[in-house]
Order: structure tokens, then sequence, then C-alpha cells
């Protein structure tokens, strides 16, 4: 388990940004964090891999307290993290950067898979660099194909349709669905997409730094659609 106990966070450029929450994640679910623009949701995201550290309040993992740790001493202690835009790397091909993220060189068959679960195929792929050539849906799925080569039990994707096309938004539902599966994960995503929250178990919602809803999908989304919060947009528009 995963828990926030009372979290606060100021920032030089903004006070009270983060104003008490607490929340849980666990192991077996996709849990979805939504909420208005500006409302605290990446902050969430960032407080938990470590980038902001917490004004006040605790972070713990497993029984553990890590509100102080570094990224990196949270990446040893399973937690993952998928920024909005990912990073090129050139020079480097897919193959190499997924070798990095597991820690050792990475068997083919291995990068096959992982690769199949985001859509890809690994022929195609793992000898390709990262660069601009690759469209923003490949760069977006490689680099949860890098995120899912870590043995990380704890995923962060941080609006991970930003910048993609709706062809290879739908491949990243159909992954994420298959995610979902894997009971040993838990999968947290900062998104306001109909879709992505159509597939979650539970639902956090942030506004103006509070956690104003929480709770199951079924017990959440009509909430939503009852209190004028959330305005019903096409399949892969956003919510809010």
């Amino acid at each position: 388990m995963l828990s926030l106990v009372d979290v606060k966070l100021d920032l030089p450029e903004k006070e009270n940004l983060i104003k008490g929450v607490s929340l849980d994640i666990a192991p077996g679910k996709l849990t979805v964090i939504t909420g208005p623009n500006g409302g605290g949701k990446t902050s969430i995201a960032k407080l938990i891999a470590g980038i902001f550290v917490p004004t006040s309040g605790k972070i713990i993992l497993d029984g553990e307290d890590i509100t102080q740790m570094s990224v990196t001493e949270r990446a040893k202690k399973g937690i993952a993290y998928a920024f909005q835009s990912p990073v090129s790397f050139k020079g480097v091909t897919v193959r190499k950067l997924m070798s990095i993220s597991a820690g050792a060189d990475m068997p083919e068959m291995k990068m096959c898979r992982i690769l199949e679960k985001v859509g890809l195929c690994a022929r195609d792929y793992m000898d390709r660099d990262m660069d601009s050539r690759l469209s923003g849906g490949e760069m977006k799925r490689i680099e949860i194909a890098t995120v899912l080569a870590r043995p990380a039990r704890y995923i962060l994707f941080d609006e991970p349709e930003a910048g993609i096309d709706l062809w290879s938004f739908a491949s990243l539902i159909d992954a994420f669905e298959v995610l979902k599966k894997e009971e040993d994960r838990a999968l947290l995503i900062i998104s306001h997409q109909e879709r992505i929250l159509d597939i979650a178990d539970d639902i956090i919602v942030i506004n103006d730094g509070i956690v104003t809803q929480k709770g199951t999908r079924d017990e959440v989304m009509p909430t939503l659609a009852k209190s004028g919060a959330r305005a019903y947009c096409p399949r892969g528009k956003e919510m809010f």
C-alpha cells in the first residue's frame, strides 16, 4: 500500500499548493486522479515520485516512511514515474533504453513481451533511435514500455494521453486494460479523459489542493455528472 497522510506542499511560486491530502493507492488496482487544471494533480504525482518533498505530512510505502527519500531511492523501492512529455535520447536505441531501465541487458524475448503489451512490434522498434523520427504516440508507448521494464510495483503516469493521436490513444487504453490485470502492480494515472476514467477501479478528485471526492468508479462518476464538475465530451476528449 502507498499512502499519503495529511500531505501539504508550499512552493516559492505558490503557497498552499497542496493543503492536506490523505489517500491510499493499492496494488491490483488502477487509480485515476482527476480534477480541474491547476488543481494539484501533477503535484501529487511529483510528491509520490520524490520530485517534490512535502512541506508537512508523510508518504508511507508498504509500512515504510519514504517522505524524505530521493527519486532514485524511491525508484529502488519500486516507484516508477512516466512524465507527461517523454524525453528524446539521440543516439540511444529502444533496446538500449529498455536495458538501462531494467538495470541489465534485457533478453529479446522479454523485450518483445513488454513492447507487445503497449502495442508495438519489437522487430520494428528495438533498434530504432529514441529521437524526433518517432511520433508522439510511439514515444509515449515506448516510455510506458521502459517503465514496465523496471521491477516497479507502483507506476505513475502523468496525463499519458497528452500530445498523441486518437489511434495511439486507443492503443494506450488497451495497454492499460492489460496492465490493470496484474495484481502485484498499482497503476496511478493523472488524467481527465473519459475513456481512462471508464477503466479505473478507483477515482480521486483533486481540486484547489484538496481531495474533494474519492471512491470506486461507480461511486464517483455519477457524482461528478450530477455536480456539474464534469461535462461529458466525445471519447478521447478532456472532461474538465
